[in-house]
């Protein structure tokens, strides 16, 4: 064990006496100094002191004599008996250790979410801390920009292990009071503090007792200190006795001080020094903050800055501030560990180089943008908020399973339970409102307005509108005291944008949302008239009987038979007014609908994308300050609004005092029903219909989801880059029917292979499949052969153009072909085949018996496969239509595949834009696919083929007398033209 064995009434160790006697023997025969103070020092005194010496010194020679031989001296019972007991004192601390590294080792479901590699004991960042005063607390506070937050974080910081070291003056600490912000990291610090001394790495102390002071508050029953302790912890009841009798260095740790009512008056908490007296929990703390029970004992308190004020200043040795991640240097080393944990990518084991590689890009890209001074790095100066960010990148980067096990919405809501945990704003209020329900009634009324006006900064008078205009008791004035003191920085800070120093914006600007869509969800979305109509309706149901029952009687004996009817007829009120606030539910499915479905945001970024953005930056060019910005988006707003309907937000919700009613949540989606499905029907934009199926899966509803995605019927995403987690919420949202997916479009996303993978189940559903410039090669090929292999497998158009499949991803495709039954169409236009990618193709149409077109131009093919490939084509029962153009066919080549053509009727082979004098049906087809890929083809070989078909355009326009004809040559050739001058 780690801590010095001591005797329980000297404190000081044997070994220590042993040299202090040996090194001056005379001190063994001293007199009391309370003998010798004041008595004369005559000559018979003398004597007898002088007598003592002598007799003292042979004593010790003596002694010395005795003891050469090696038998050692037996034990006394007194010495075996301190023996024992330290055993067991020794015994009782480390069972002490191990039972609180394992309650303080218990994750939130939060942390666990994350693996066993984000314990507390393997990442941790210490914030910093620095000493301060009460005046410096209660004087008011000065400009709130990011720069002073640093400069004062820098003055006189202190460490943990020095928290009580001598003050200033000299004198010892023992009471240290440790306080911050919502947010800063006290909690943590505290749990890191526990767990470093139950790894024996705070030797200061020998004992350490930590105490919830929400758990103290639970009950004001007489109980005594050393009751309270074995209540806590059982393995201390044999140490419990020694407490306060030894100099055994204890350390006591008060957490959340300002959860509990304290009292210092004499006269309302009576001074007790017994730690075995029952007195209420309350009068425990207050005696030992006294200094009064147990004066030797070492004691921490964390609290909120509102109620530093009650310890008075006289039983404090020091204060001390939570500063948060001031350095920019440990939020980036915060980062470093968390993001590049080998747990951070969801698999066990070490990461692939790949995923490596994505983690090491993150922590870079967000170091990067942390060094530009953006808001970002003013809002990790809270631990809480670096906690948000890493979160958050987790599930927008390492999210691979279906269904997604986290939303957007729930890791909000999340942060702010582990935040708030259903605190009271100030626990000496009456009223004994949440944190979070104060929050969303002020803060959620300013990020409304904002939401509304579309404006993220806010002046003084946006703050005193939002916060003070409906003040008008002293209570309410004293809570509003207590959030700006402790809540305010945790959701507002002061802009760094140059020039808007002294205009206020949300910490992270996504929580400006998210507050919004909980100020409309909770109802404080209220008019005048409906505040009035409510406390009316109120009041006239708590009157109504008993004015009934007056009344009743009033007209029994006055002729006033006319007073009762119109008593009904007030009482009639309540329930017109209770079905006129029911529409509320279809106020806030038109304000979902109307902000989810803006034309004006019809082409921005999901949503997922603007996450993202907001976190790692933009990367490229800055914005020149002076420029005009941007429409502000709040795509966010509606999806959140909805997110906070679903069962788990609703649960967590209701743990912060904020609870949202099961009625109003089937009111709620029947309003939204009609309204959604309307705009579905009409079409939407790509990056709208990802936000629609974020919105879908936000709102975990598979009754209203399934109803949704029966009306969409067609899902283009191309162009919208599908990371695993957009690929999940896909799979998610389309797999809660089973109805077929008419037509899937997912070009130019960024697929792969593990993107496929996950969406395999939605695949198989789709009758039309598209799937180019993804960059699909070989391995892709094999997920597409099972695809197209799979008993319910329902594709009938499969399009892989510009993708590298090359030889190898053909023979995977041509098993598959083989084997499919649902397949009619299959475009590998661009797909660097080759003429071995087509004739393996080739070798296994015959075992296919419903295709019915094939496309491989652009594939580099020659004259030999081209004309294999159409000979295959002219046995195939039901293949038609082959596209063979922009390949290496000669003319030769063309005149041969033509001949062919004419021997089989209803064969379409299309090479070239001509057939002999005529310009072919098919041209359209063809230029329309070359018009679409210019951006993505080799720009010098699409030249060299439009030059060729430029080419055999005017010959044949030459070798044509038809009037007609020669027109729609021309009107052809403008069109090759046109698309040669933008290739210059």
């Amino acid at each position: 064990m780690g801590f010095t064995r001591r005797l329980p009434q000297a404190g000081t160790s044997w070994t220590r006496l042993r040299q202090t006697n040996a090194g001056d023997p005379s001190r063994t025969s001293m007199m009391h100094p309370n003998i010798m103070h004041g008595i004369k020092c005559n000559f018979a005194f003398k004597r007898i002191l002088q007598v003592d010496r002598t007799l003292s010194s042979s004593l010790h020679l003596l002694r010395s004599f005795v003891c050469q031989p090696r038998l050692s001296p037996s034990p006394s019972p007194r010495t075996s008996q301190i023996a024992l007991k330290n055993v067991a004192t020794s015994e009782a601390i480390q069972k002490h250790r191990n039972s609180l590294a394992n309650w303080f080792l218990q994750q939130p479901n939060e942390e666990r979410q994350f693996g066993p590699s984000f314990a507390l004991d393997s990442i941790h960042v210490d914030p910093v801390i620095r000493e301060t005063s009460l005046e410096e607390i209660l004087k008011p506070s000065p400009d709130l920009t990011i720069q002073n937050q640093l400069k004062a974080s820098c003055n006189q910081t202190i460490s943990l292990q020095n928290l009580f070291d001598l003050n200033a003056c000299g004198q010892p600490v023992r009471n240290v009071v440790l306080y911050g912000t919502v947010g800063t990291g006290k909690s943590t610090l505290i749990k890191k503090m526990v767990m470093d001394w139950c790894h024996e790495r705070l030797p200061s102390f020998e004992l350490l007792i930590p105490f919830s002071c929400e758990d103290l508050s639970q009950s004001n029953a007489p109980i005594s200190l050393r009751r309270l302790i074995t209540k806590k912890y059982l393995h201390l009841r044999e140490l419990v006795p020694t407490l306060g009798t030894t100099n055994f260095r204890v350390l006591f740790i008060l957490n959340g001080l300002d959860r509990l009512n304290l009292d210092f008056h004499l006269a309302r908490t009576e001074l007790c020094c017994d730690p075995n007296e029952p007195i209420p929990p309350s009068a425990i703390v207050v005696n030992l903050l006294r200094k009064y029970m147990m004066p030797e004992a070492s004691i921490i308190v964390t609290t909120r800055p509102s109620a530093v004020r009650r310890i008075p200043s006289k039983f404090v040795g020091r204060y001390v501030e939570v500063c948060g991640f001031s350095d920019t240097n440990l939020q980036k080393l915060y980062f470093q560990m968390r993001l590049c944990q080998p747990g951070c990518v969801g698999v066990s084991g070490p990461p692939t180089a790949e995923e490596a590689s994505k983690q090491d890009n993150l922590v870079e890209m967000l170091s990067r943008n942390l060094e530009r001074h953006n808001q970002i790095a003013a809002a990790c100066f809270l631990p809480s908020y670096c906690w948000l960010v890493c979160t958050t990148l987790h599930f927008l980067y390492f999210t691979n399973s279906v269904p997604p096990p986290q939303t957007l919405t729930g890791i909000y809501t999340s942060f702010l339970r582990l935040n708030f945990s259903g605190e009271v704003l100030d626990s000496t209020d009456p009223s004994n409102i949440s944190m979070m329900k104060y929050v969303a009634k002020t803060v959620g009324k300013l990020a409304h307005d904002g939401v509304i006006s579309r404006k993220t900064s806010f002046s003084e008078e946006d703050m005193r509108r939002c916060f003070e205009a409906e003040m008008k008791k002293e209570s309410e004035l004293n809570l509003l005291d207590v959030f700006r003191s402790d809540v305010f920085r945790f959701f507002l800070t002061p802009s760094v944008q140059s020039g808007k120093e002294h205009t206020f914006v949300f910490t992270i600007p996504i929580m400006q949302e998210y507050l919004a869509a909980l100020y409309v969800v909770l109802g404080e979305k209220k008019t005048l008239m409906d505040r009035v109509g409510k406390d009316v309706s109120e009041i006239i149901s708590k009157v109504s009987e008993d004015v009934a029952v007056v009344l009743s009687i009033v007209s029994k004996v006055l002729p006033l038979r006319i007073l009762p009817l119109l008593f009904n007829l007030i009482k009639i009120f309540p329930r017109y007014f209770t079905k006129f606030g029911s529409k509320d539910h279809d106020t806030i499915a038109s304000t979902m609908a109307a902000e989810m479905f803006k034309e004006e945001d019809y082409f921005n970024d999901d949503v997922l994308e603007q996450t993202n953005c907001t976190i790692l930056g933009v990367e490229g060019p800055m914005r020149h300050p002076d420029d005009a910005p941007d429409d502000e988006a709040f795509e966010l707003f509606p999806i959140f609004t909805v997110g906070l309907l679903s069962r788990r937000n609703r649960s967590i919700l209701d743990q912060l005092g904020c609870p949202i009613t099961n009625l109003a949540v089937l009111e709620t989606a029947k309003a939204m029903k009609k309204k959604f499905i309307q705009k579905i029907r009409k079409g939407l934009p790509q990056p709208e219909v990802m936000d629609l199926l974020i919105f879908l899966h936000e709102f975990q509803n598979e009754r209203f989801t399934a109803e949704a995605v029966q009306s969409l019927r067609t899902i283009n995403l191309s162009t919208v880059k599908m990371t695993p987690l957009k690929c999940s919420i896909l799979a998610s949202v389309v797999g809660a029917t089973s109805h077929e997916v008419e037509e899937l479009n997912l070009g130019l996303c960024h697929l792969d292979v593990n993107s496929l993978r996950i969406l395999f189940p939605v695949l198989l559903r789709c009758k039309k499949l598209h799937l180019p410039q993804n960059g699909l090669g070989p391995e892709a090929c094999k997920v597409i052969r099972d695809l197209l292999l799979h008993e319910k497998c329902a594709v009938s158009t499969l399009r892989l153009a510009d993708n590298p499949l090359t030889e190898q991803g053909a023979r995977y495709l041509a098993e598959g072909i083989a084997g499919n039954r649902s397949l009619r169409q299959l475009s590998l236009l661009h797909t660097s085949l080759g003429n071995r990618g087509v004739e393996v193709i080739t070798q296994h149409l015959a075992q296919n018996k419903h295709l019915k077109e094939l496309d491989v131009a652009y594939n580099s093919v020659t004259d030999e496969t081209a004309l294999a490939l159409v000979e295959e084509v002219k046995r195939h029962p039901t293949l038609n239509m082959v596209h063979l153009y922009f390949n290496e066919i000669s003319e030769e080549g063309k005149q041969a595949l033509h001949q062919m053509r004419k021997d089989q009727d209803g064969i379409r082979v299309l090479i070239f834009l001509t057939i002999g004098t005529d310009v072919s049906d098919h041209w359209d087809t063809i230029l329309n696919v070359v018009q679409k890929n210019l951006a993505v083809w080799d720009r010098d070989r699409v030249r060299q083929h439009l030059g060729m078909l430029l080419e055999d355009l005017q010959c044949s326009r030459r070798q044509t007398a038809n009037p007609l004809k020669k027109f729609k040559f021309m009107s052809v050739e403008n069109k090759v033209k046109r698309m040669l001058g933008e290739l210059q």
